[in-house]
């Protein structure tokens, strides 16, 4: 089970990075928590897909996922703490950093669905 929610974080992250709102939806429990150097927030679901869309001209390319953490509490609810590298390209303007990322998953109806996610950068 711990490679699965590594798998499903992934498919997150890629999600993100094709732009794929579909996918991120789908892997997304509503109302979500985003903890971030912009504060807590629960979002919901209009509320994300508008962030969501405000990405558009931006790309980004996930260079990996290291040290993964996964923690399985029971059959439907798993933690994972991790290190992402991504790079991106704001209209020209790249950029790559590298963050501190943990994430809550829920297992509900048979269907993982992340509710919880934080983000620190890291230097």
């Amino acid at each position: 089970m711990e490679d699965q929610i590594l798998d499903l974080e992934t498919k997150y992250w890629h999600g993100m990075a094709n732009h794929d709102y579909e996918t991120v939806k789908n892997l997304t429990y509503f109302p979500c928590t985003t903890v971030s150097k912009q504060g807590v927030k629960s979002i919901d679901e209009p509320t994300f897909k508008q962030m969501f869309e405000q990405g558009e001209g931006m790309k980004m390319s996930i260079k990996g996922i290291t040290e993964a953490v996964i923690e399985m509490f029971s059959k439907s609810f798993a933690t994972i703490g991790y290190i992402v590298e991504i790079e991106t390209d704001n209209n020209g303007e790249k950029t790559s950093s590298k963050c501190a990322c943990s994430s809550a998953w829920i297992q509900e109806n048979g269907v993982w669905k992340c509710q919880l996610h934080s983000e620190s950068d890291l230097k």
